[in-house]
């Protein structure tokens, strides 16, 4: 095979992470190894992607397109996957704009914020500075204003407040560190599971991780 491009995708999120070049053993080392291999069109060689970073690609599903000349890897990342740090390459627009998620882009903010000099003129960064119980304490009311709002408010209404919720929500996580994606892959991790037995099973692990004491005689 002559050098295909590879699509890195995703497999939760379904995020395009890079784009890169496989021939015949690049794709056979990522069949066998069960990790991500590329052939460098620059330096000439097989290269495994993180082999020095550490930020790896697990492979989770290969598609060929219907041409046969483009490949689909749908992959599990290990940490950023762009040279630069972010955790895709088409991170900006095509003006150079923000990321191309907007939940990522208010996460990118929160995370600005975070780093901004203490007292400085930021909503954010004030909810950030009055520590948890602020931010938890956001979340509820913006919560309840939603609930209300689902009852009998108009669609505009519920966006709004709903909106309000999603970026209190974000600022907890950005708070603990805790990315949107990661939140993603634990919908991926469901999806296609019946809400019963996820529950069930959520019960299962919490009645395992905190087992009742046996009774004294």
């Amino acid at each position: 095979m002559e050098l295909i491009p590879a699509v890195v995708q995703h497999h939760a999120t379904g995020q395009v992470l890079m784009v890169a070049y496989m021939n015949d053993e690049a794709l056979r080392l990522t069949r066998d190894t069960g990790f991500v291999h590329f052939w460098s069109r620059s330096r000439k060689r097989l290269w495994k992607k993180g082999e020095q970073s550490g930020n790896t690609l697990r492979l989770v599903e290969l598609r060929l397109d219907c041409d046969n000349d483009c490949l689909l890897v749908r992959a599990e990342p290990a940490g950023a996957v762009c040279h630069t740090g972010h955790a895709t390459c088409f991170f900006t627009d095509g003006d150079g704009g923000a990321p191309a998620s907007m939940l990522d882009a208010v996460y990118r903010i929160i995370q600005d914020r975070k780093r901004d000099p203490p007292a400085t003129e930021s909503y954010t960064r004030k909810l950030l500075d009055a520590g948890p119980v602020k931010i938890i304490g956001k979340i509820v009311e913006e919560c309840g204003e939603l609930c209300a709002e689902l009852g009998d408010g108009s669609r505009e209404a519920i966006v709004h407040e709903c909106a309000d919720l999603l970026y209190h929500v974000l600022v907890g996580l950005g708070a603990r560190d805790v990315e949107p994606a990661a939140v993603l892959v634990e919908l991926a991790r469901r999806f296609g599971t019946s809400g019963l037995t996820e529950k069930k099973r959520r019960v299962q692990r919490v009645a395992k991780a905190h087992p009742r004491g046996k009774k004294k005689k």
